[in-house]
């Protein structure tokens, strides 16, 4: 069997295992959801509520109905690609998500590109001289920023940087002042599309602090990964039979070890991805961040079961086709990978 064919054949198989891991991740949050203490009816009306008014808005959001049934209706609605309404605001969930989204995806892109910038150029700093004081260095940082807190991170760098310089807001997407740009929701995208230099310096300054403290967070993983591969592929055969020809030692990590270390690496960066959900929850919490882990927040809270499940299954068909995506281009770019 050709290559070529195998790689379709895996590519199937991950994406025919999609619908199923979805399906389980959903199933997951409805039961979930359910069990977990708290009413949405309470949420809504209040304690205090008459239990007249409280059976009826039951009866109408159909929490009235035994749990099997509400299950087969978020079912029969997820496959026909109906995520429901807000039970809050009554707003579709697809809405929700939709203005929520870009949000979350700027700010981690941009967070995502700080932390492969800082944890690569860390990671690669003690190559000339393992085990001296840079390498050291690079350790310590590494270890520290993967082993702060977010939400505590997060705390200081408001403190230093918006209270106490005042160089940067202290939350938000965007001055209050100012009309947001419109368009494709990625303000930084549709700001220079527009050529509003003054919405695309508002933008810049509400993202800086919240998109660096996440990406330096994350920049440790890299630093780790590249380290790690970097030395194994330095000890590598190849990279001693390079050495035996009397080929340079910047040469040989460059061209030799450096691009073999980097496969790893990809391969982390798409598990990174979906560390984002994660520590983005905090950081939009920490930075009043409008994206789609402040909703997801706020629908906890709030016991928005519509939203939650919206969320979830969007959140995690994204990490789903990123975690094929990044397999893919991984076999492609590594002629050893056999399926």
């Amino acid at each position: 069997m050709s290559r070529r064919r195998e790689l379709v054949r895996y590519v199937g198989a991950r994406l025919a295992l999609a619908p199923i891991m979805l399906w389980l991740i959903a199933s997951l949050v409805f039961l979930l959801l359910r069990v977990a203490p708290g009413d949405p009816i309470d949420a809504l009306l209040g304690t205090r509520a008459p239990e007249a008014a409280r059976a009826a808005l039951r009866q109408q959001l159909g929490l009235d109905q035994p749990l099997l049934v509400q299950y087969g209706h978020f079912l029969n609605d997820l496959v026909r690609g109906n995520l429901g309404e807000s039970l809050t605001n009554q707003t579709p969930v697809a809405e929700v998500i939709r203005q929520s989204l870009p949000a979350s995806l700027e700010l981690g892109v941009v967070a995502l590109l700080i932390a492969a910038v800082l944890g690569l150029a860390a990671g690669f700093s003690g190559i000339a001289r393992p085990e001296g004081k840079l390498d050291l260095a690079g350790r310590l940082y590494g270890i520290g920023t993967y082993a702060l807190p977010p939400f505590w991170a997060a705390m200081v760098v408001q403190l230093i940087f918006a209270v106490g310089l005042g160089w940067f807001p202290v939350g938000g997407r965007f001055p209050p002042t100012l009309m947001p740009p419109g368009g494709t929701g990625f303000y930084l995208l549709d700001s220079l599309l527009a050529g509003n230099s003054q919405q695309l310096l508002g933008s810049l300054r509400h993202l800086v602090l919240p998109a660096a403290t996440l990406g330096l967070l994350l920049s440790g993983i890299f630093d780790n990964a590249l380290r790690l591969n970097l030395r194994r592929a330095l000890r590598s055969d190849y990279v001693e039979a390079a050495r035996s020809r009397g080929i340079g030692e910047r040469q040989v990590v460059l061209r030799h070890a450096l691009p073999n270390a980097l496969l790893p690496v990809l391969t982390i960066t798409g598990i990174t991805v979906a560390s984002l959900i994660g520590g983005a929850l905090l950081i939009e919490v920490t930075f009043s961040w409008p994206g789609i882990a402040f909703r997801l927040q706020e629908a906890i809270s709030q016991r928005d079961y519509n939203l939650v499940q919206g969320i979830v299954v969007v959140v995690a068909a994204l990490v789903v086709l990123v975690s094929v995506t990044v397999d893919v281009l991984v076999a492609l770019l590594d002629p050893r990978i056999r399926f």
